[in-house]
Formats: structure tokens, C-alpha cells, sequence
């Protein structure tokens, strides 16, 4: 963690965090720009790069950031005797709403890694995006498929909640308009009809 950057006022961080979280979620890591991350954020590209000293050192500290705070919303929110698959998907984005309601474009930057074709990029976050993607998996581990209609891919299943999940997120953020709260409603449905059509 960059022990600078905390120096400043909680709202200035969160306007920085903020700023750079829509920027790296509707560009990638390729073609965000810091000049654009300054507008939003109403400071100087010197007092970016004296808290980061590259965009890649900003990226870096976003998803570490990011991912910390994402793992702190899902500890104790996930039961672990819960097993019925689309419960623990609620819970978990439940925990991303908490989330977004500080920070609301964590959940798309947090997806917009799974996209990302840079690299270096990729390379310098291997280790928390790992720690980050197990934790969603071992949540998931949760699920007894029997609770599942017969014959039910419960890998297909999550794939098409993941892919629906993540364009409804991707749409959103992109809206000046923005708020989580509209996304999270969305997303909840689309859940309750997954678990209509796949739960027995």
C-alpha cells in the first residue's frame, strides 16, 4: 500500500480511487489515460504520479486496493453451510453492492481485469487477482449440485450468470447516470430468474 497516498483526506482518496476506477473499467489497462484519471479527479498529474510514479504503479495499487476491499465485504458475509448455489451468487453480489455504494466502479474494474489483453498489466496483479478469484471459488465450492435440476452444467450455469452479470455491469458503468443501485436491481433479477429456470 502507498503510505503517501493515505497521508491525504479520505475524501480526496476516494475521489482519486473513484476517478481511476471508472477510467481502468471503460478502457483497460492499454488505453486508460492518467489525464483523464486527473480530470475526474480534480488534482495535478504531479500529485498523481508523487502518490503512484506510473500508471502502472496506480493500476497496481487500484486492484490491490480493490481486491482488499472486496475480500473484506465477503468475509462473514457468505455462510459456510449455506449450499445452495444461487444464494451464495446473491451473497456475493450483495457484497459487491456494499462495495459500489463507496466505490461504484469496483465491480466493473474488478471485471474488466478478466478482459484485460496487457501484459505487463496482468503480470503485475498475478498474485492478488489469484487470491481474489480462489476466494470466489471456494464461495462457489459451496454449492450441492443436487439442489440443482436434473442434468443442470452448473459450470455452464455460472458462466452465463458471470457473462450476465458482467455486460449488465460493463452497460451501466458507462452511463453517465450511473448509480449502483439501478445495476444491483438488475442484476437481481436476472438472479431470480436464473434460479427459476435451473433451481429443482
Amino acid at each position: 500500500m502507498n503510505h503517501k497516498f493515505f497521508d491525504v483526506s479520505k475524501e480526496k482518496q476516494d475521489r482519486i480511487i473513484n476517478a481511476a476506477l471508472l477510467v481502468f473499467a471503460q478502457n483497460g489497462y492499454r488505453h486508460a489515460g492518467t489525464d483523464e484519471v486527473v480530470r475526474r479527479a480534480c488534482i495535478s498529474k504531479g500529485l498523481l504520479f508523487h502518490y503512484f510514479e506510473s500508471k502502472l504503479g496506480l493500476y497496481v495499487f487500484l486492484y490491490d486496493y480493490a481486491v482488499r476491499f472486496m475480500l473484506l465485504e465477503l468475509s462473514g458475509a457468505v455462510d459456510k453451510t449455506e449450499s445452495d448455489l444461487f444464494v451464495l451468487i446473491r451473497l456475493i453480489e450483495e457484497a459487491s453492492l456494499r462495495a459500489c455504494r463507496q466505490y461504484p466502479c469496483m465491480k466493473a474494474f474488478l471485471d474488466s481485469v478478466q478482459e484485460e489483453d496487457c501484459r505487463e498489466a496482468l503480470q503485475a496483479v498475478a498474485q492478488q487477482r489469484e487470491q481474489y478469484e480462489k476466494r470466489l471459488a471456494d464461495i462457489v465450492k459451496q454449492a450441492d449440485v443436487r439442489l440443482l435440476r436434473p442434468n443442470a452444467d452448473e459450470r455452464r450455469i455460472l458462466h452465463v450468470m458471470e457473462y450476465t452479470f458482467r455486460g449488465l455491469t460493463r452497460e451501466h458503468c458507462r452511463r453517465e447516470d450511473f448509480l449502483p443501485e439501478e445495476l444491483f436491481g438488475e442484476i437481481f433479477s436476472y438472479l431470480r430468474l436464473f434460479e427459476r429456470l435451473f433451481s429443482s
